[in-house]
């Protein structure tokens, strides 16, 4: 016995004949502890599972609609009874996800880095990310639920307890409706609002959009901006601007106010209306034009004097970093279910701050994907708020178990001490809204096996 293990023992009397040795003197007492009940006892000491033996041995998914979009919740099973649970993003195909079940099976889940480099191959922007994201989500459910610690510790801890989010509102024409709606959120505890803020509003006006004959706001919206020869006038962008100066009217100026959603206008129209709106003081001017063109956004905004911000459409880290470094865009605003997970997004929040530039959020699902972005939100550090879309949607909050309910209270989210993202499913709510002819978490073996090489390099 070394000399040390000799000194612990003794000094703290923790070796096996000691304690055996002091059980035996408490036998008169009535209290011995025999060899079966000691085995019993350390075979009932909880230990969240054997992390090293941990394998992937399904992938499942459950498909949710009206939350209030379509969102694939998927479920990945291992050896040891632990699952975990991602969500490929609104809107998107849950093959997103099930094609990649053939690349994950028998890998240790604790892996997420190893696993999501060998499976960001199949990811691309917007919504064709929705599979590789919900996975790493899923990854680093498993891996926190097998050590017994929250998501938010193993991405390096958290700068915050609670994660502040902003609320979109319906629209209406009238900008004094709209006010009054965007006020009811303030009301109910929400410090930031975000409105919709489209050329719909003008377009039917004489003199307020020029166009060629024919093109209309809802035939263009699949063509990039700067190519339907949508053009706003002065009267156009002084009419929407009076819109948001009645809605300011109304929620005040003091709170901040965000507006998305202008319509497939170019790039002039866009600094025309920033600038029409720079006395109202908005937040932030958000996807005036498609992400990718990091020159034509750096144009717009070192024109105007309002915050420009896109993002929730970009898959991995380099596109952020592209638009950071040229100072394109003043906030970022990535998509979890699209930027690339959780360990990705805290690398996109880090890289922008080390430009100077915030990160926003963008969030639209269930409470599956919402919990992996609270975490990760937690967790970077130039976080500024979080997009809700789900305010409205009464069962929402029942989807999951394990959390102190409501989620959301008063305009913010707890951020979780729980191990993993902190929830589980409800399947009886789940069940309740499935889309039509599909199941709860049916059986995918058709996608156990794909015999291809995806090697990317000889």
């Amino acid at each position: 016995m070394s000399t040390t293990k000799k000194w612990h023992q003794n000094r703290f009397k923790t070796s096996r004949r000691s304690f055996l040795g002091r059980s035996v003197g408490a036998a008169a007492l009535g209290t011995f502890w025999a060899e079966e009940t000691i085995q019993a006892y350390q075979g009932n000491v909880r230990t969240a599972s054997k992390p090293s033996d941990l394998r992937i041995t399904d992938l499942r998914v459950a498909h949710v609609v009206g939350a209030p979009m379509r969102c694939p919740i998927i479920r990945i099973e291992t050896n040891q009874g632990l699952v975990g649970y991602g969500e490929v993003r609104d809107g998107a195909s849950p093959n997103y996800a099930l094609m990649l079940k053939s690349r994950i099976l028998g890998q240790n889940p604790c892996d997420v880095d190893k696993i999501f480099r060998r499976i960001k191959q199949f990811g691309f922007h917007a919504r064709q990310a929705g599979g590789v994201c919900g996975v790493e989500m899923a990854l680093w459910d498993l891996a926190g639920k097998a050590y017994g610690v929250p998501c938010y510790q193993m991405l390096g801890g958290k700068f915050r307890d609670k994660i502040r989010l902003y609320c979109d509102t319906d629209m209406s024409r009238d900008p004094k409706v709209y006010g009054e709606r965007m006020k009811a959120r303030f009301d109910h505890g929400y410090t930031w609002l975000k409105m919709d803020l489209g050329i719909g509003l003008v377009e039917n006006i004489p003199g307020c959009v020029t166009r060629p004959a024919g093109v209309t706001q809802r035939s263009a919206n699949q063509v990039q901006h700067m190519f339907t020869g949508m053009e706003l006038t002065d009267k156009g962008a002084e009419l929407m601007a009076d819109y948001v100066g009645k809605v300011r009217e109304v929620v005040g100026m003091d709170i901040p106010l965000a507006a998305d959603h202008f319509g497939h206008i170019g790039v002039n129209s866009c600094i025309k209306l920033g600038k029409a709106l720079q006395k109202y003081n908005l937040a932030w001017l958000e996807d005036m034009i498609p992400w990718m063109h990091t020159e034509l956004w750096k144009q717009i905004t070192d024109a105007i004097d309002i915050p420009t911000l896109t993002g929730e459409d970009i898959y991995l880290k380099e596109p952020f970093i592209e638009l950071c470094k040229n100072h394109a865009v003043d906030i970022i605003h990535p998509d979890l279910a699209s930027s690339g997970g959780l360990l990705e997004t805290k690398k996109i929040g880090d890289a922008a701050m080390e430009y100077g530039h915030a990160m926003a959020m963008h969030f639209a699902g269930t409470p599956v994907s919402f919990m992996a972005n609270v975490h990760c939100a937690a967790a970077t550090e130039n976080f500024l708020v979080m997009e809700f879309h789900s305010q409205d949607v009464p069962w929402w909050h029942d989807m999951v178990t394990g959390i102190k309910k409501p989620i959301v209270d008063k305009g913010f989210a707890a951020v979780p001490d729980t191990p993993g993202l902190g929830i589980e499913l409800n399947p009886d709510v789940i069940k309740q809204h499935l889309m039509p002819g599909t199941e709860y978490f049916a059986p995918t073996p058709q996608w156990d096996k794909d015999p291809v090489n995806d090697r990317l390099y000889s």
